[in-house]
């Protein structure tokens, strides 16, 4: 399940395995020819198609005023955090104990200072993205302890596999950000292991990435790092981080995010203030209750960040799924956690915030039917609500327990068609073809016209996965499931990876700062 998965225990099982055999070199003509290396690097997505809505205006005035009321009759708690009692107390809350009672209005008023959109900076500048608007940012999966690995175990992740993932993400062409806890590298003691997580982000990728949440001391590390990287002033005046703040749902912040929250705001870095909803444990069993429940937390949540600085980023998220109501497991790709999703977006846009939902997400245990339709369900709607931070975009299986190589190497073509989709229809001369048309004429075929040869490597989206051969063809390659497929171009790209550069100076000052930083510390294992 999402991000609050707990620690798990340690293995020292590797990664996986590479390829072997073919040389470098032919390889990788062989990959260009066949369309199944990683292509060039696609810029975040720009969508040029219109957003879908479920809910119409009385809809959502009633379920803005009942989330108002949830925030002055119930309250929300921000538990173990003088901090942020008084801070809410001076801005005219109601505080008993650890319960603070909103004034109506006062959560909204604060957010007028938080920005509509902004820029999530990356090393290298031409990876930097825009956040909020018409834009759409994938990331991978975020924080299983185990994997599904190249040779089918299912196993605790290491920080190996941290790495092949980083760069995986790194290589897929429609991944705009190398994530944060992709997997949770089990074999390095919890205390130390957000060191090696976030120089692995900044080593092997050059695109944005998040930054460490589970102790306040850990986000620290994070904004030092990344001010070795960008420098003091930049980093103060710019985000460079996105970092994942989950409500406890019901009605509840808790000191570990609240203390996260809190040094990232200070320092100019983005909140993602996302409640996390499991429908019917963790709130209403009913949409519109769900939607009451999700935008009074991200409100109190998310007002809070202007509490600590003024025109910090903040992100209105949400992870919603349904449970099965006879075992209690989470269910995904169905339709309730899908019109949860469409509602909030709507309420985001409303609000003035950017919006986090959605990816690819499934309960299957292995990448097969279950997993791609579930996933595809989610992934349309991430889609066409309109969403701006696309979370668990690729790789993630077993609600959220897994993180699987074959599924992210499916999961990042997918994602390739949904960028190809958000592009919308194309209207120019070009796209109008009336020179084909009058080319070809009655009773003759496209496929020789001029139109056509000066398009045909760009008209349609070119999977480098799926299988469109005969059938005879196909037997004759060996039947290969499309989990096949990914398997091997998997091992292809982690085979063939090159790492970004990175400014010697800068990977001596983050190694040394890891080692000042391990040393002063002891392992911890819990």
């Amino acid at each position: 399940m999402d991000e609050k998965i707990e620690q798990a225990e340690t293995s020292n099982e590797g990664g996986g395995r590479r390829a072997r055999g073919e040389g470098r070199g032919a390889a990788a003509r062989r990959a260009s020819r066949s369309g199944g290396g990683p292509g060039p690097s696609l810029p975040y997505v720009q969508r040029k198609i219109p957003v879908y809505e479920v809910l119409d205006e009385d809809g959502l005035q009633l379920i803005e005023r009942n989330a108002e009321t949830v925030l002055e009759e119930i309250g929300i708690e921000f538990r173990d955090d003088a901090e942020a009692l008084a801070l809410w107390r001076e801005a005219g809350a109601d505080v008993k104990g650890e319960r603070v009672h909103f004034p109506r209005g006062l959560c909204r008023e604060l957010l007028k200072t938080a920005p509509k959109e902004f820029t999530w900076h990356a090393r290298n500048p031409e990876r930097s993205v825009r956040i909020g608007g018409n834009a759409t940012v994938f990331a991978p999966v975020y924080g299983p302890p185990f994997v599904r690995d190249l040779d089918g175990q299912r196993r605790y992740a290491t920080i190996e596999d941290f790495r092949n993932f980083v760069k995986l993400a790194y290589m897929a062409p429609s991944m705009h950000s190398s994530g944060g806890t992709v997997c949770e590298p089990v074999d390095v003691p919890v205390n130390k292991r957000h060191l090696d997580m976030v120089y692995s982000h900044i080593k092997y990728s050059d695109k944005p990435f998040m930054g460490s949440v589970t102790a306040p001391e850990r986000a620290e590390d994070t904004v030092a790092m990344a001010k070795l990287v960008f420098g003091d002033d930049f980093v103060e005046n710019n985000c460079v981080t996105l970092n994942l703040i989950n409500a406890n749902s019901p009605m509840v912040f808790d000191e570990t995010m609240l203390g996260a929250l809190k040094v990232y705001a200070r320092h100019n870095q983005a909140s993602v203030v996302s409640p996390f909803i499991l429908s019917g444990a963790m709130s209403p069993v009913t949409v519109v209750g769900t939607l009451t429940q999700i935008l009074a937390e991200v409100l109190a949540g998310a007002s809070f960040t202007q509490l600590i600085r003024k025109g910090s980023p903040v992100l209105f998220g949400t992870f919603a799924a349904s449970i099965s109501m006879q075992s209690g497991a989470p269910t995904f790709g169905t339709p309730e956690p899908s019109l949860v999703s469409y509602g909030a977006a709507q309420l985001a846009r409303r609000l003035g915030l950017p919006f986090r939902t959605g990816g690819s997400l499934c309960g299957s245990k292995v990448p097969d039917a279950q997993a791609a339709h579930e996933s595809a369900a989610t992934l349309n709607m991430t889609l066409l609500a309109g969403t701006n931070f696309v979370l668990h975009a690729a790789g993630w299986l077993e609600g959220g327990l897994v993180s699987s190589y074959e599924k992210f190497m499916i999961d990042q073509d997918q994602l390739g068609m949904m960028q190809k989709m958000a592009m919308g229809i194309d209207f120019s001369a070009d796209g109008q073809a009336m020179d084909a048309i009058r080319e070809v004429g009655p009773g003759s075929h496209y496929l020789g016209c001029s139109h056509t040869q000066a398009n045909f490597q760009t008209a349609f989206y070119r999977s480098p996965l799926t299988d469109n051969n005969s059938f005879e063809q196909w037997e004759i390659e060996g039947e290969k499931r499309i989990e096949q497929r990914a398997n091997a171009l998997c091992r292809t790209w982690l085979e063939h990876y090159e790492a970004p550069p990175l400014d010697p100076a800068i990977d001596q000052a983050l190694l040394d700062y890891i080692q000042k930083r391990k040393d002063s510390m002891p392992d911890a294992f819990t």
